[in-house]
């Protein structure tokens, strides 16, 4: 058996795996602050703290068999970051993947990027020098467990590729030296087995000393792996934030507009990785006193177009294919017959039209690829009725659901067979359990609305770009 450790923006997801599926799987929350405009923030502690938790949870869940573990294998969010001691105490707040800072306010091509972790450090060294000089590691959420669980430091290739602090040949760039010395981990490839489980990890886990732990993947790289993601089936996945990750083979450089290139595990991939997804509906949510899940069966009974209201759903910037950080959400069309079903609509119809304006860049790249012909569905709303009514119809593709919904999960499993000698089939751990096709006659009202979302981002970018609003 392996265990998986999955270290997301909003939850820790442990889960146990043997070669014929998923054996039982826990979580523990995670929660993010924003202490100041544009600030996104976690206490690294908790990081640690949550795995723990959650290891516990799987272990009253799984009677036992905890004990059989043969390997552990990690993924999580990429981009997220802490400072650390030599004793493993942050030195201040963890700054999250969605943190805003340290974008530009401008409105040229050149800020029109990705924020990323090099500019995230250059804001902490301008704003919390003293944080940064008491510090000895830098480490994102997934390589501080890593550490905890072995002593060993490292990270891999796929959460290198995003930050902008290393070459493609692994090593740190001389900028991001000079701005933070030798705190970053060094890189080595995904399914390397790091070192094994040291006893005082062993005591906090109830778990086996000695098991080998895999460093494994990003999420995003493991969900690709999980979906068994191709040239024509990219991998959309709907969690804190929907995106959708093409695996291409060689490097894009520079990728088409409005995506990134990343590592895969082998190759290269293009991303789109849009504002929010699970972290809207989860607004609304708290705005209207239902579930998240409540809210996805009334935007099933709401029509297509949401009886006329239309959401932009960028609650923390306009990320993929937008990259305006100073962007906000919004729903326009608001009126006094609406209920919240059709608000909830309009966010999942949202988060659909931001998916398809990535593929259609990814798509528009040169030199042109395969056709894509279809799409491979995971995360916490890839069964919900609605969100996959409104991405075929949007997209005009058909979707494949596997058994688990647990991708990047699943990912990090494949990882960890492969790591520890003994690979497992995709198709045999987590097989295809539905396929669902597109509905013309939706996809047909879908395309019609395309002048229409595309009048209504292009304003709310306007607002954003407009003096009163800055």
């Amino acid at each position: 058996m392996i265990l998986t450790l999955d270290l997301g923006t909003s939850r820790v997801k442990a889960a146990l795996w043997e070669s014929d599926g998923l054996v039982d799987l826990a979580e523990a929350a995670l929660h993010t602050t924003s202490p100041a405009p544009g600030a996104s923030e976690q206490d690294a502690s908790t990081w640690w703290d949550a795995v723990v938790g959650a290891c516990a949870a799987l272990g009253a869940r799984a009677l036992g068999r905890l004990d059989g573990v043969e390997a552990i294998s990690c993924t999580g969010a990429r981009q997220t970051f802490g400072l650390f001691d030599a004793a493993g105490t942050p030195t201040g707040p963890a700054i999250v993947w969605s943190d805003v800072r340290s974008a530009g306010a401008g409105d040229d091509d050149e800020e029109r990027r990705a924020v990323s972790v090099v500019d995230r450090l250059a804001w902490v060294a301008a704003n919390r020098a003293d944080e940064l000089e008491r510090s000895d590691r830098i480490l994102g959420p997934r390589d501080l467990v890593a550490w905890r669980l072995t002593g060993m430091v490292a990270t891999d290739p796929t959460m290198a590729s995003l930050t902008g602090c290393y070459g493609p040949d692994g090593t740190v760039v001389d900028e991001v030296t000079l701005l933070v010395g030798d705190r970053l981990p060094p890189v080595v490839p995904s399914d390397t087995v790091i070192g094994t489980v040291t006893g005082d990890a062993a005591k906090f886990l109830d778990l086996p000393a000695g098991i080998p732990v895999v460093i494994g993947a990003g999420d995003r790289q493991c969900e690709v792996l999980g979906t068994d993601a191709g040239a024509t089936v990219p991998m959309v996945s709907w969690g804190t934030t929907a995106n959708i990750s093409l695996p291409v083979g060689p490097m894009y450089m520079p990728p088409p507009s409005g995506v990134v290139t990343t590592r895969a595990v082998g190759g290269w991939q293009l991303e789109g990785g849009t504002s929010a997804a699970g972290s809207l509906l989860s607004w609304l949510s708290d705005l209207c006193g239902r579930s998240p899940s409540e809210l996805a069966e009334l935007a099933a009974a709401s029509p297509p177009g949401a009886r006329g209201v239309t959401a932009v759903p960028w609650l923390s910037g306009a990320r993929a294919p937008w990259w305006r950080p100073g962007a906000r959400a919004g729903f326009v069309g608001l009126s006094n017959e609406l209920e919240p079903g059709d608000l909830a609509r309009a966010v999942f119809e949202a988060v659909a039209r931001d998916v398809q304006r990535c593929l259609a860049r990814m798509e528009a790249r040169e030199p042109a690829g395969p056709v894509v012909t279809g799409l491979g569905l995971t995360g916490g709303a890839a069964d919900t009725p609605v969100w996959v009514e409104v991405l075929t119809g949007t997209t005009g593709l058909p979707v494949r659901l596997r058994l688990s919904g647990q991708a990047a999960s699943a990912g990090a499993a494949l990882l960890g067979a492969r790591a520890t000698g003994t690979p497992w089939g995709v198709d045999t751990l987590d097989p295809v359990v539905h396929q669902v096709a597109v509905d013309p006659a939706l996809a047909r009202f879908y395309a019609e609305r395309v002048p229409h979302d595309d009048r209504v981002a292009g304003t709310l970018i306007d607002l954003e770009l407009s003096p009163l609003c800055r």
